[in-house]
């Protein structure tokens, strides 16, 4: 079968997907919808992946004529490649290209905030969720959360959505002594460790995260923070750091390589995420698969991996008091942590792994391949 993956750019989720792509029999094509300066994945495409040479490679944030001339050359690819399937998403970008094309069949995948966040936009935003929902053969998501709104928004039938967590590798997030030894080279040696690893984008509450972290330090001054990633709030965040006086307490560490990441979860002790909005969130899967205990904002995907005093805390968004109070709780009782960990751990096996959730994406390849591709 000749596969088109096509997504808004190249991150580490697409990198996950296209690499158990690259392993299967069918024919791959990668189409990147644009090409940000700042790349979020650093690694190759993998091997066996075909990436498609077309204006999405060499453009960034077009508007107007020049979306114009992207969809255009987007038609042109179409009538070359001739492919059997599109797989596409987000949703108001790939997933409404493929649709204006009048391409079929067509997997829509949603991405968490294209349902959640940005169908509410404006109008316009909410015609062309809408329209592309409507016109899809059949859409994944990740969690029950974005079904259900999927669902609401225009009445499509759950019998074609397919909900699988995007999952974790198990064999490289899994409890295991760390090789970095950060905590002797940052001085961290008897501190407790606090991670996020979420972008620095307004949407995962970056400021909020800050603004608890300095309230958790008034209280428990050993109290330590790891911020991993990079993004458009890397200046605001740098400057609250050093107004705040909180340089020996808070560790920015930029991108790290995504085979790093376990050695990172594996030196703290707690996961928090401040997000406004998520599908299941790889970044907690991963936490929960190396034995953290987690504090992360009441949403209705979360909910569906967290219960407050049973495998973490929920707490509501955009509350700096309420997710430091949560984290403060949570690095008190050492005990309850460790508890807490071995059910996150459990759960990451039974629900969160990678090779089996993968599995369900390509049973829906085989179910839409005898469909018509005009």
């Amino acid at each position: 079968m000749r596969v088109i993956y096509f997504s808004q750019d190249y991150t580490p989720h697409d990198y996950r997907f296209l690499e158990k792509l690259a392993q299967t029999p069918h024919e791959v094509f990668y189409l990147r919808f644009e090409a940000n300066p700042a790349p979020f994945e650093t690694r190759p495409v993998p091997l066996g992946i075909k990436v498609i040479d077309w204006m999405g490679n060499r453009t960034h944030k077009l508007r107007g004529w020049g979306k114009l001339k992207l969809f255009l050359d987007f038609r042109r690819v179409l009538h070359e490649l001739r492919p059997d399937l599109i797989h596409a998403g987000p949703v108001q970008t790939c997933g409404f290209f493929t649709t204006l094309a009048g391409f079929k069949p067509l997997l829509l995948m949603s991405w968490g905030s294209d349902i959640m966040a940005k169908a509410d936009i404006n109008i316009i935003w909410r015609w062309i969720t809408k329209f592309t929902i409507r016109h899809a053969d059949m859409i994944a998501c990740d969690c029950l959360a974005v079904r259900d709104r999927i669902i609401k928004l225009t009445v499509y039938s759950g019998d074609r959505i397919i909900t699988f967590p995007w999952g974790v590798d198990l064999s490289q997030f899994h409890p295991t002594p760390s090789g970095l030894n950060l905590r002797d080279k940052l001085g961290w040696k008897d501190n407790k460790i606090v991670i996020t690893t979420r972008s620095l984008e307004p949407i995962y509450g970056v400021e909020v995260f800050l603004e608890a972290a300095a309230r958790v330090i008034e209280k428990e001054p050993s109290a330590r923070f790891l911020m991993l990633g990079d993004g458009s709030l890397r200046p605001k965040v740098q400057t609250f750091i050093a107004e705040h006086n909180l340089k020996q307490a808070i560790h920015l560490t930029g991108r790290v390589p995504h085979n790093m990441l376990p050695d990172y979860f594996n030196e703290a002790d707690l996961y928090v995420s401040s997000s406004y909005s998520d599908g299941t969130s790889v970044s907690l899967l991963e936490a929960m698969a190396c034995k953290l205990p987690v504090v992360v904002t009441d949403l209705p995907s979360n909910r569906e991996w967290v219960t407050t005093g049973v495998n973490g805390w929920l707490v509501p968004t955009g509350d700096a008091r309420a997710l430091s109070s949560a984290i403060v709780e949570a690095l008190e009782y050492g005990d309850r942590r460790k508890s807490m960990g071995e059910t996150n751990l459990s759960a990451a096996r039974q629900k969160a792994d990678w090779n089996r959730n993968f599995a369900i994406l390509l049973k829906a390849y085989e179910q839409l391949s005898g469909r018509s591709t005009r």
